[in-house]
C-alpha cells in the first residue's frame, strides 16, 4: 500500500469500509454507509494534519469491524465498541464531533436527552 498515492490510498480504505459494511446487519449497514460517505466527502478537502488523523482513524476502524465480523460469524456478539473504555478520547473530540456523535446516538436509538438538547440550543 505504500507504493500508492494518497488519493489511491483513500479510495482503497473508503471501498474496503464500503465492502465491509456488506457483512452488517440490514439496518446497520444502510447507516454506516451513508455515515461513510458523508464523512469521506466532508473531509475531502481537509488540511494535510486532518487527512493524517482521518485515514488512521479510519483504518482503525476498517481493521475492527473487521474484527468484529469475524467474531460475529462465529457467535452473536454485536458490533461497536465503548467509547468510555478509551482514555482521553471524548476529550479529543472537537464540538462538532461531540454534536455529530449525540446526533447519531439519537439515530440509532430514538432517545432524547432533554439537558443536551438544552445546551444544543443555546
Amino acid at each position: 500500500m505504500s507504493g500508492l498515492n494518497h488519493v489511491q490510498r483513500v479510495r482503497l480504505l473508503y471501498k474496503t469500509i464500503l465492502r465491509l459494511h456488506r457483512g452488517l446487519p440490514k439496518e446497520l449497514q444502510e447507516l454506516g454507509q451513508t455515515y461513510v460517505r458523508d464523512e469521506f466527502r466532508r473531509h475531502k478537502n481537509c488540511n494535510p494534519k486532518e487527512a493524517r488523523t482521518f485515514m488512521l482513524e479510519w483504518s482503525k476502524y476498517t481493521l475492527t469491524l473487521s474484527e468484529q465480523l469475524l467474531k460475529n460469524a462465529k457467535s452473536d456478539i454485536g458490533f461497536g465498541k465503548n467509547i468510555d473504555s478509551q482514555n482521553g478520547v471524548l476529550d479529543s473530540f472537537t464540538d462538532d464531533q461531540i454534536v455529530q456523535l449525540y446526533n447519531l446516538f439519537k439515530e440509532t436509538t430514538g432517545t432524547k436527552d432533554e439537558t443536551i438538547e438544552s445546551e444544543l440550543s443555546k
